[in-house]
């Protein structure tokens, strides 16, 4: 099978008036089509840089990156990007900021209309379609902003500490509510987190980074002995301290 997402050895090098500096070195993994796999790793070591170069935003100094089978170049179509924040717009409703992608790429179409519509009814923000973004709860500003990623129907989304900004609380019942969302829309997700126990209970695969330059330190694929997996009943398996321990120990946490 294909992968959706491909990475062939690659390296991310930066000019500064002090010389060069490394990002990354030698990054290679696949994610196969509908695979939910977490990026953590110590704070400056290259994961924001390897997702902009998966979507495209940046170039990658030496190695390739493949979607579906196909050598990419600059920004690809394929992929949606969630970023730190929601990004929201105040000033547009959540409808008009649901419909920004399809303005911008011209595909404001019936069918693309009616798709949005769908998407707004499934996940329980079509009551709130008129209202702004100040007057919505973190996790529903969340859940527009992922509803506007999909919008477009990427194949891949990449999220980007995206609950970052939320309280704790919050966080937890977002995950879930994302998590479940990207599973039934059938889309592959690569998410970078700094968070262990977020990054264990979303994720089906793990690659832990190394210190900058960024390298793979560790490989952990996770196998929880529970049924209907959801990011909160992730946390209660047997098996989740165990994945935590290793990989606080992996990456010696005092530098995060």
């Amino acid at each position: 099978m294909v992968p959706a997402v491909k990475l062939d050895r690659i390296t991310k090098r930066y000019h500064t008036p002090e010389g060069e500096i490394s990002a990354l070195e030698d990054i290679t993994f696949s994610v196969q089509e509908g695979e939910f796999v977490g990026i953590v790793g110590p704070s400056g070591c290259g994961k924001t840089t390897l997702l902009s170069i998966i979507s495209g935003l940046l170039e990658p100094s030496a190695g390739k990156v493949y979607i579906f089978g196909e050598e990419s170049h600059g920004v690809n179509p394929k992929i949606g990007y969630m970023l730190q924040r929601d990004s929201l717009f105040e000033w547009r409703t959540i409808y008009r900021n649901v419909m920004l992608g399809l303005e911008i790429k011209n595909e404001v179409t019936p069918e693309n209309i009616s798709a949005i519509d769908d998407l707004l009814m499934k996940y329980g923000l079509d009551a709130f379609r008129d209202n702004y973004p100040s007057q919505l709860s973190g996790g529903m500003r969340q859940r527009a902003a992922l509803i506007r990623t999909l919008a477009v129907n990427p194949k891949i989304l990449l999220l980007d500490e995206a609950f970052s900004a939320l309280d704790y609380q919050t966080r937890l019942a977002v995950n879930d509510d994302i998590y479940n969302i990207i599973k039934k829309e059938g889309k592959t997700a690569i998410m970078v987190t700094h968070d262990i126990a977020e990054a264990i209970s979303m994720s089906e695969r793990l690659y832990v980074l190394s210190k900058r330059p960024g390298t793979i330190k560790l490989t952990v694929d996770i196998k929880l002995s529970i049924e209907n997996r959801t990011p909160l009943l992730s946390r209660k398996a047997p098996e989740f301290r165990q994945y935590f321990d290793m990989i606080w120990k992996e990456l010696d946490i005092h530098v995060l």
